[in-house]
């Protein structure tokens, strides 16, 4: 399946692991794998790395902790180990043929992953939200099948190692819940050329008409090897074919567009969330060829507002945990992924708020086709020391890399709510590390609005941010009827009782109610039920959400908002849908509530708003 019908290059469907880059032919290895526990830490000496096949049996990519792994045990095991096979029917599935290299792809592990094949070590990698690889061809037999043996350690007590909203004790609490331990993405074999494309990062310039492609290849060519790079734009040529040499193992390639050189007519080519237009690619490097996508957008922040491509967008975004009852973080098909992005843009939101974990890939692809504004936030290690921003940086550095050219992106949020920095208003060096690790994010990326610490204290932040659950809603529009960035001074306390910013704020920077409502409604009235505050019946929850809605969508300074949450998540009854994804009330009544419609009438557009009937003015 195709994202149009007439493009040819297209063969993502939403379930390739890893959708801006993309080969023809790979073998999906989730599915049944054997599994064992390794409490006592005797697998490594015990050498169970050559150990053929484990007592249990797990369905990858599903945590052990979770009901569709098999194995539903989310009491501690801090060692899990995995055991599978390479068959012929897999190779022949990648396309492997003699001369190419064989990669073993994993989406993400947590926390520390060793992989053995053929009982050699193929793989090491700390970090449980990232991907890594690894070079398997020279670790095949000859006799076959190969054997894939993964060791995975994830201390539920080490509160240096970034964990989100994985609870570190036993039972879930508060708003922490059960862990995802292990292999929660993706494992897929892949053929490529010894010398191929290991990673594709875009950047557009619309002001010199042109776009540069960043290329990494596997190893630096022996010879200079010819390279192209063919743009498509719904179906037709995009610009002209990029044609060029290279004997480097990093490359970049600028490939001018003149359709971009009339500046009225860029907004015919450009994403957002009511036009979310993709360029796709075809990039060929020696015999290697992939397929790729991009989409040509600015963010920014200026003037009070949040500016896309040049022009106001007013955020109205929902708070989305990436947690279902049944796989945890892992989503429960490719599908399901598709089904988040469309439920969150029918109930009239243009943003997300991805919460303290790494989006799956494929939910990114969905939120650039589909048009879905996204914040990429990092999960928080609870601890300050060296360990833990080591264990921060890198891998949120790697993180960046993996996504850092999906157009739906537009904020980075590498903190929220100070955690893991917890005295940052009191201590130099927390300050100190914020300020770095959002300035080294501007290093990587400067395309984007940073978010240093989300809610309160900020730092080196592009915008300012309150998280405020105050539930009466006369309270809240008044609250921020005439609040502007320079009123939000190092001396003036949030609603948490935390000082809102540590640094003098820029006098014209947006405000946006990052975290509000969180109105908890279960009609099963169960007792371990949370929420900032409750409603009693369906018509209730409608009433009270229809209030603190329109409090937000008018009659305020904000630049937008992002509502406490998309769905119940474990403990937590405050989603707008069910954990299921199931609504609690009518879709057209909760769409037109977010949108700050009449339910019975749909308003005069107001020329100056965008699609959704939100006015666009600052």
């Amino acid at each position: 399946m195709s994202r149009n019908s007439t493009n040819q290059w297209d063969i993502t469907d939403g379930a390739y692991p890893r959708p801006q880059l993309v080969r023809a032919r790979w073998a999906d290895l989730t599915g049944t794998w054997s599994f064992a526990f390794d409490d006592d830490d005797r697998g490594q000496a015990e050498r169970w790395q050559d150990t053929t096949g484990f007592s249990q049996k797990i369905t990858v990519p599903f945590p052990p902790e979770s009901p569709a792994s098999g194995i539903d045990e989310p009491k501690f095991h801090p060692i899990v180990w995995y055991e599978r096979t390479i068959a012929a029917s897999h190779l022949a599935a990648a396309d492997h043929v003699s001369g190419h290299r064989l990669i073993l792809h994993f989406g993400a592990v947590d926390y520390r992953a060793v992989v053995w094949v053929n009982g050699q070590v193929a793989a090491r990698h700390e970090g449980g939200y990232t991907p890594f690889s690894a070079d398997v061809t020279d670790l095949l037999g000859h006799a076959g099948p190969d054997r894939i043996v993964v060791r995975a350690e994830d201390d539920p007590t080490d509160v240096a190692q970034p964990r989100g909203k994985q609870d570190w004790q036993e039972e879930p609490h508060v708003i922490w819940y059960k862990r995802t331990t292990g292999i929660w993405q993706p494992v897929w074999l892949e053929s490529r050329p010894a010398t191929a494309i290991e990673t594709v990062h875009w950047d557009s310039d619309l002001t010199q008409a042109e776009v540069r492609l960043h290329l990494q290849l596997s190893r630096k060519p022996r010879h200079a090897v010819p390279i192209s790079v063919q743009l498509s734009f719904e179906g037709g040529p995009f610009a002209e074919e990029v044609s060029t040499q290279a004997a480097a193992a990093e490359l970049e390639l600028t490939v001018p567009v003149p359709a971009l050189a009339n500046g009225q007519a860029q907004q015919d080519y450009t994403w957002s969330p009511e036009h979310p237009r993709l360029i796709d690619a075809r990039i060929r490097v020696g015999h290697d060829v992939v397929t790729s996508y991009f989409g040509l957008r600015t963010a920014s922040a200026s003037a009070g507002s949040v500016l896309l491509n040049g022009t106001p967008v007013f955020m109205r975004g929902v708070l989305d945990q990436g947690y279902w009852p049944r796989t945890h973080l892992a989503a429960p098909s490719p599908e399901a992924l598709r089904e988040e992005v469309t439920l969150i843009r029918a109930a009239g939101f243009n943003m997300v708020r991805v919460h303290q974990t790494v989006a799956d890939p494929r939910f990114l692809y969905w939120a650039d086709k589909l048009g879905l504004m996204v914040w990429a936030e990092f999960p928080a290690a609870y601890a300050f020391s060296a360990t833990a921003i080591r264990r921060t940086m890198t891998e949120w550095l790697e993180a960046l890399s993996r996504d850092k050219s999906h157009p739906s992106i537009v904020a980075w949020v590498p903190f929220n709510e100070s955690w893991g920095v917890q005295d940052i208003a009191r201590d130099p060096q927390m300050r100190h590390y914020v300020t770095a690790l959002s300035d080294l994010t501007r290093a990587v990326d400067p395309t984007r609005i940073i978010i240093s610490n989300d809610g309160w204290e900020h730092v080196n932040s592009d915008v300012v941010t309150v998280h405020d659950y105050e539930s009466d809603p006369a309270s809240l529009r008044r609250r921020y009827a005439t609040l502007t960035a320079a009123d939000l001074t190092t001396q003036m306390l949030g609603p948490a009782g935390r000082l809102i910013t540590l640094t003098e704020p820029h006098p014209f920077a947006p405000i946006l109610l990052s975290e509000f409502g969180g109105v908890s409604f279960d009609s099963q009235q169960r007792e371990e039920t949370w929420g900032y505050s409750q409603a009693t019946t369906g018509e209730d929850f409608a009433e009270k959400l229809q209030r603190l809605f329109a409090a937000v969508n008018t009659g305020t300074h904000l630049a937008g908002y992002c509502y406490t949450q998309f769905t119940d998540t474990g403990q937590e009854r405050n989603g707008i849908l069910t954990d299921e994804r199931t609504h609690k009330l009518d879709p057209t009544r909760l769409r037109n509530i977010v949108l700050g419609r009449s339910t019975t009438t749909e308003p005069t557009k107001d020329p100056s708003a965008s699609e959704d009937g939100h006015t666009n003015r600052p």
